[in-house]
């Protein structure tokens, strides 16, 4: 399980709000209320959306591009944006009342207040495109993909579901590529070292034109959790090669 108590100093952004325009003023007043996902207990999605369906999480989900996109083609699944930034979570609020989307919900708040509130095994996707990259070398430790993330992603995604990130950094990139081969509940879907092919249905946000723009390499990766085996099958592997042991 998750933890019910997340001791972590680090925060993994600050707040750069910028100029919060009219509109998304309008939009956060009027309509966060109608989208927002409860802020303590247990999430029951069922409920939340009055439905069943796969469930695909956005984390960082910026101005919102994406996680509308994904909503409008695929009515048949739910999502959920996690994003800190009022001007960009308002943005993503005027999109989707202008789309009327039903199956969309938003947490105004750092994920990993969110993350206790969903039940293991309940998420069938999660996004993270192009994190805060902390170039710098002192602040890195804030970057979010790091070990205890994908241990907590690791709890709420379905065994089945995949994981996938997207980074215009190189020096991001370069930590994702130590990291990933060390986790030994994650397995890299292009293989140990290798990029993913784009997302074909992930359209281009700012951070991703703004990075082509400045003649970045932008990397894909597509992660799934490693399977391990049950007690009861380690047990039945035990016993077998014990007897193969005993017959050589």
């Amino acid at each position: 399980m998750l933890h019910e108590a997340h001791h972590r100093q680090v925060r993994s952004f600050v707040r750069r709000e910028g100029r919060t325009t009219a509109a998304q003023l309008r939009a956060l007043d009027s309509c966060l209320p109608r989208f927002e996902i409860a802020a303590a207990g247990p999430l029951n999605f069922d409920l939340v959306f009055g439905r069943r369906a796969p469930l695909y999480l956005e984390i960082g989900s910026g101005n919102g591009e994406c996680t509308k996109a994904f909503a409008e083609r695929y009515p048949e699944n739910n999502y959920l944006a996690i994003e800190v930034h009022r001007p960009g979570l308002g943005h993503l609020l005027n999109l989707a009342i202008d789309a009327k989307l039903t199956n969309l919900r938003v947490a105004l708040r750092d994920v990993y207040t969110v993350l206790p509130q969903l039940a293991p095994e309940s998420v069938t996707g999660i996004y993270v495109f192009f994190p805060d990259p902390w170039p710098k070398t002192r602040h890195q430790k804030r970057r979010l993909l790091q070990n205890q993330f994908f241990a907590e992603l690791r709890t709420i995604l379905h065994r089945h579901g995949r994981l996938y990130l997207a980074t215009d950094s190189a020096s991001y990139a370069a930590h994702l590529d130590e990291l990933i081969p060390n986790l030994n509940d994650w397995e890299n879907l292009s293989g140990t070292g290798l990029h993913a092919p784009r997302l074909k249905a992930r359209p281009p946000t700012k951070f991703e034109t703004r990075g082509l723009a400045a003649q970045h390499l932008i990397r894909d990766y597509v992660l799934a959790r490693r399977a391990h085996p049950t007690a009861a099958e380690a047990s039945n592997l035990f016993t077998s090669a014990n007897l193969n042991a005993a017959r050589s």
